[in-house]
């Protein structure tokens, strides 16, 4: 059985990198993956194809991509196959919260598990990021100044079967 980490320890660069494509893809939500090999990290940015799922079925998809994500299934593809090819690990997933604070929500959860069984992704550690559009506080700003107010991590926990929160520790690389 896999230990659940208790912290999620990133590069800034990792972090960095997520941070721009949080703030490239606002007011949408950005959606992607961290491969790691043990030592390095390698963002994969994934296409938030919500918008099209919508736009063909409304009911089975009520929400847009301001407020909801699903990877396209092409890059997941071209992820996994990375990860078999060159021996590297799914670390994290992650997303974004435009506009709203960085929380595990339920429909977070329920996509993250597979019902009662447990994790979809075993080992791997869900970041949601907190992206603001500073705009409505401060409209003097002649362009669209979209903002990261914060990161949170949560993995899964045996004990409680459910995703808990860990914290995060960026670490510079040498």
């Amino acid at each position: 059985m896999m230990k659940e980490p208790e912290v999620l320890e990133l590069h800034s660069e990792t972090l960095d990198q997520i941070y721009v494509h949080a703030k490239g893809e606002f007011p949408d939500e950005c959606c992607g993956i961290i491969l790691s090999d043990g030592t390095r990290e390698f963002v994969r940015k994934c296409r938030n194809v919500q918008n099209e799922r919508h736009a063909k079925d409304p009911d089975r998809y009520p929400r847009d991509a301001r407020t909801a994500y699903l990877m396209a299934e092409d890059d997941l593809n071209k992820i996994h196959q990375e990860g078999r090819d060159k021996k590297r690990q799914i670390k994290v997933l992650y997303h974004s919260h435009p506009n709203h604070d960085a929380y595990f929500s339920e429909k977070d959860k329920a996509d993250a598990t597979w019902g009662d069984w447990g994790p979809t992704y075993p080992g791997a550690v869900y970041l949601v990021v907190s992206v603001y559009d500073w705009r409505r506080f401060y409209l003097w700003l002649l362009e669209k100044l979209g903002l990261v107010k914060t990161a949170k991590a949560f993995a899964w926990n045996e004990d409680d079967t459910d995703f808990v929160e860990v914290p995060i520790h960026a670490k510079r690389e040498a």
